[in-house]
């Protein structure tokens, strides 16, 4: 979809609030929901993907099966809200050996687990909204040993709430998002200001909630 197409900081593949959010995506649903809703934190219309089994409703992007997203920038984030329910996403990524690699990270795992293909991982999410920033060039190449060339698919599973999932090329502070990049919270809760932390570690998720930074590590196992 984007391959042949120049690529430079932000694209995004999902917000809540254009007028077709799904246009690139498409939809399973089994005993749940997948609707456009107004959250009451923000204000703003949301997606909300529910369901009682998670693998069995959720949204995946490109809609067709025969193509792929081709975006080569390396930082997949996603504005996404806790429901204290059970929750994941996937992303398949290419690598420099011409193989397609599947990182999965739920909130209901635990421990890192490495096979030839696929990778499990676990998170925490904060209460409330959060931004998840996955570096996914350095998760393949610590996973791995390979280089990521470009992430092909992306698929998001009941329970959240969705504001937007978009790539980058690099780590953006608060004040370096655009505006409709960033989450408009109510007028009390945007007077505390946000730092990002700038430790490295070898493999992480950032969390980011509506009044801290907490950094999550997800170690690999040996």
């Amino acid at each position: 979809m984007f391959k042949n197409k120049f690529q430079s900081g932000f694209l995004s593949i999902l917000y809540s609030v254009g007028s077709k959010p799904l246009q690139m995506w498409e939809s399973k649903v089994k005993n749940g929901r997948i609707e456009r809703i107004t959250d009451d934190d923000t204000n703003t219309q949301v997606l909300e993907v529910a369901g009682s089994i998670v693998s069995a409703t959720y949204i995946t992007c490109p809609a067709d099966p025969n193509k792929t997203l081709g975006i080569k920038l390396p930082f997949l984030l996603m504005i996404v809200k806790n429901l204290k329910e059970n929750f994941s996403f996937e992303v398949q990524v290419l690598d420099d050996k011409n193989i397609r690699r599947r990182f999965r990270v739920s909130n209901f795992r635990r421990g890192t687990r490495v096979e030839p293909f696929v990778c499990t991982m676990p998170m925490t999410l904060g209460p409330g909204w959060n931004q998840i920033q996955l570096n996914l060039a350095d998760i393949i190449r610590r996973t791995y040993g390979t280089y990521y060339i470009e992430t092909l698919r992306v698929q998001i599973h009941a329970n959240c709430r969705i504001r937007r999932v978009y790539f980058t090329d690099r780590l953006y502070s608060e004040d370096e998002l655009p505006a409709e990049f960033k989450l408009y919270l109510p007028l009390k809760s945007q007077k505390a200001k946000v730092k990002h932390s700038q430790t490295t570690v070898h493999l992480h998720v950032f969390v980011q909630h509506t009044s801290c930074l907490t950094l999550l590590f997800l170690c690999l196992e040996p």
